[in-house]
């Protein structure tokens, strides 16, 4: 790294922080610093959400996976296919309900239907899950980054939560928005920098197909998942991406928050538009990366000693290092950055939000004692998630492996629970409960004694198990309609009614998600290493 390198670091480090002190200068309440007082533009959402998405560990190892990681390869492209779909029904029968009822913890909801057992089991679940998650995701690009830049871990990990955290303190959910678009930026740039550099390295796409070992270049796997031991299972993929993307589009706190912020109903649905389109491109961008960098390694001895076999996530730091020219090294490392940040960021304010509206906010009534709370909390997250980073490599990859797993665990109830209180005006609060719980214990049940099921399944199988038990209970034990959970429930009328006017823009994403299995099924035919 040289001294313009550092240069360019330090103006993207400092620029973060400057753009959060002009944001957050005119901040009053709760709802501009969670929501941007609700006047954010759809757009700038749109992109910020897709900017979460592309965390560092996307941009480390997705990469990785299809050049050199153990039954890797281009069947990462299955992974974003359901995402038009749970698009779909995201802006049908979630977001719509929640912006009317202006919340800001899309928990609050739960408390609304049901009771306050329900919101705080739920939210307690993703206060938990959400912290160490982020955590290992600071360490596992820290480390990276610190043995590729030859600066400590320590140093790394303190950079990277300390500029985070400041930026996202003081300028809430606005900073957050606008400085992931800036991110986004720079983490596209920085993509497909390192494709061009790379594809010329080694001379051309027809060059780096055939360096690619074969079983690589296969597209589909045509598993089920179900038992068969697919690590890449198309079923999989289809199904059970779909009841995922619907669970963290619609009921997780740091994607719903977003959501929340735009100026109106339309303006959410766009945001949502944009990532029902534009997910499945950068899944492509990703597996170029990793075609064109997998190419550079096959071909180049000095980047094959530079990456241990240990640590195929090394390939595209190191390969930045050796290869790319000052100034631009620094744009590639300032993308890597940019993309931790912007995963980190959007976390600590919905942990925040979640803490204050969910649990702190409960005792608080002054407008200008709930923002200066919701710094506090915002400020004493990130502190725990950066010492958790530091203490990271203490923890054993079954750990880090469970930390990763344990969303499919919980999401698929979580959705349920949602669903019942939304389409059901027959669902109770106890049946709903206890849904919940089965629901978790069954997928749990199937992670400690059926491994050969896929864990995409674990959304689909756990949401249904708790959709059937909680109708089921709510059915042997039922209870008088009360008429206050009327304005927290839909009928099918009011969907297809209110709905009416986006008929064009679901109709565009179900031809969208054809193209895709259309595009898989020809990419397959073409380059498919056979299978």
């Amino acid at each position: 790294m040289t001294v313009l390198d550092w240069l360019i670091l330090g103006g993207y480090l400092g620029g973060m922080i400057g753009l959060s002190i002009y944001l957050g200068k005119n901040q009053q309440n709760q709802e501009d610093y969670f929501v941007g007082g609700r006047r954010l533009p759809w757009w700038a959402i749109g992109i910020s959400t897709m900017a979460t998405q592309t965390s560092a560990i996307s941009f480390i190892s997705k990469p990785a996976f299809v050049a050199l990681k153990p039954g890797g390869g281009l069947t990462w492209l299955q992974y974003e296919m359901a995402v038009p779909l749970a698009i779909i029904a995201v802006m049908i029968f979630l977001v719509p309900l929640f912006r009317k009822l202006e919340l800001i913890s899309v928990y609050e909801y739960l408390e609304h239907r049901f009771d306050a057992s329900i919101r705080y089991l739920v939210s307690g679940v993703f206060l938990l899950s959400r912290a160490f998650a982020a955590g290992i995701v600071v360490y596992a690009t820290a480390i990276v980054l610190s043995v590729c830049l030859g600066i400590s871990l320590w140093l790394t990990i303190l950079i990277i939560g300390a500029v985070t955290v400041i930026y996202d303190v003081i300028g809430g959910m606005p900073a957050v928005v606008y400085s992931d678009v800036i991110q986004m930026v720079i983490l596209l740039s920085g993509i497909v920098i390192c494709i061009v550099y790379a594809a010329e390295h080694v001379g051309g796409f027809g060059v780096i197909l055939n360096s690619l070992p074969p079983e690589r270049l296969n597209v589909l796997d045509m598993a089920h998942g179900l038992g068969d031991g697919s690590e890449t299972p198309f079923c999989g993929f289809l199904f059970g991406g779909f009841f995922l993307f619907v669970s963290y589009y619609g009921t997780d706190q740091s994607q719903v928050q977003r959501e929340l912020s735009a100026e109106s109903i339309d303006g959410t649905k766009r945001s949502l538009f944009i990532n029902g389109i534009s997910r499945f491109p950068l899944g492509v961008l990703y597996i170029l990366l990793g075609m064109a960098v997998g190419a550079a390694y096959q071909l180049s001895p000095e980047l094959q000693a530079a990456v241990p076999e240990a640590h195929p996530d090394y390939l595209v730091p190191q390969y930045i290092m050796l290869f790319l020219p000052s100034g631009l090294r620094a744009i590639l490392f300032a993308a890597l950055l940019a993309a931790t940040m912007s995963s980190l960021d959007s976390v600590l304010n919905s942990l925040s939000a979640a803490t204050m509206r969910d649990f702190v906010g409960r005792l608080s009534v002054l407008p200008a004692h709930d923002l200066r709370a919701g710094k506090i909390v915002t400020l004493l997250w990130g502190i725990f998630i950066t010492i958790f980073a530091f203490y990271a490599d203490q923890v054993s990859d079954t750990v880090v492996e469970a930390v990763n797993k344990i969303g499919s665990a919980f999401y698929g109830p979580i959705l349920a629970a949602f669903l019942m209180g939304i389409l059901s005006r027959s669902a109770t609060t106890r049946a709903v409960f206890t849904g919940i719980v089965s629901g978790v214990l069954f997928n749990l049940l199937l992670w400690a004694f059926f491994p050969d099921v896929y864990w995409m399944w674990w959304n689909a199988i756990g949401c249904a198990v708790t959709m059937l038990l909680t109708g089921l209970h709510s059915y042997l034990w039922p209870k008088a309609l009360r008429k206050e959970i009327l304005p927290y429930t839909l009928t099918r009328g009011e969907i297809l009614r209110e709905e009416h006017s986006w008929r064009w823009g679901y109709l565009t994403l179900l031809l969208y998600f054809v193209l895709i299995v259309v595009v898989l099924f020809w990419v397959q035919a073409v380059i498919g290493g056979g299978n």
